[in-house]
């Protein structure tokens, strides 16, 4: 369904566009019992949009949130949903009214073992699922899990994690659990993995956070409001320092005859293909930047897009 992730033409970078979920950044929770709000994120910088009809919404009200999301996927819009997790009451329901519906994808919560990933697979053929992982038993079964049939990109539960765990919000604390998320995406070809949200209204601290999410090598954070959009995106994508230097190591790359000189050129010329691809996809500009000869494809065992 995703399987051409970049494009040679620029993408568009202003509100309401969405990007290939391969590449989603910025992935935006809004509360799928209150419509008002749909319009709103339609039209905000995030990556997807992603209608909530889990945690957000009370079980009294969830009859009342599918309407609402049905109501918005019938009129030719293609968001996300989250759903509720396999084996609680809701999760049949949410699958049963979202058969035959324009969803562009559905995060499934609570994912434990592969056959959350695959029954709802089954019941949603050709639907991409992210799978939400969000406890100490999910996390122990997460290789399995990505690489369930229908799996199409993890995510990191962060809240009830720490509920489940008794873990504190350190980035050092969570060390373990984001490498497993990071390893296990790779290591079943999935995209990178999606990091958990920041609460809070603070800049800074979004800014921190995401930070850290990349170092990780998690590609992808979930959002809280559309405000931290913008923000999550930046901290995503190539930096205009991480352009130049792939501009500068091709241009020193061709000067030198356009072969291989040692061991590490073939790692360097898939980051900086990949940085570069990145940027195009994004719609970042850079003042020099265009495509030229000195893009050099990279061997399609170190390029993992």
């Amino acid at each position: 369904m995703y399987d051409q992730p970049f494009s040679d033409e620029s993408h568009s970078t202003e509100p309401g566009f969405r990007i290939d979920p391969v590449l989603a950044r910025s992935w935006l929770l809004v509360n799928g019992a209150q419509y008002e709000r749909f319009a709103p994120a339609a039209r905000s910088h995030a990556d997807i949009v992603v209608l909530d009809i889990e945690d957000a919404v009370a079980p009294k009200d969830k009859v009342a949130a599918r309407e609402k999301v049905t109501r918005w996927l019938a009129d030719d819009n293609s968001d996300w949903v989250r759903i509720n997790g396999f084996g609680t009451p809701w999760w049949a329901d949410d699958l049963e009214m979202l058969a035959g519906t324009s969803v562009g994808g559905v995060m499934l919560a609570m994912v434990e073992s592969v056959d959350h990933v695959t029954e709802t697979a089954r019941r949603l053929p050709d639907v991409p699922i992210v799978a939400l992982v969000e406890t100490a038993r999910g996390l122990e079964r997460i290789t399995e899990i990505a690489s369930a049939k229908g799996a199409f990109r993890l995510a990191f539960g962060i809240g009830d994690f720490r509920r489940d765990t008794g873990f504190g919000d350190n980035p050092a604390t969570l060390a373990y659990a984001r490498s497993r998320f990071t390893i296990a995406a790779k290591a079943a070809g999935l995209p990178g993995a999606i990091d958990g949200p920041t609460v809070g209204s603070s800049a800074l601290r979004l800014s921190e956070a995401t930070a850290v999410s990349a170092e990780f090598g998690m590609t992808g954070k979930i959002c809280l409001t559309p405000d931290q959009c913008a923000t999550v995106n930046e901290g995503l994508a190539p930096s205009q320092d991480e352009i130049s230097w792939a501009k500068e190591f091709f241009a020193e790359f061709q000067r030198d005859g356009g072969e291989i000189r040692n061991g590490s050129d073939l790692p360097r010329i898939a980051r900086a293909n990949k940085i570069l691809d990145l940027a195009r996809a994004y719609g970042i500009h850079e003042p020099e930047y265009s495509d030229d000869p000195d893009h050099v494809p990279a061997p399609s065992d170190t390029y993992h897009y």
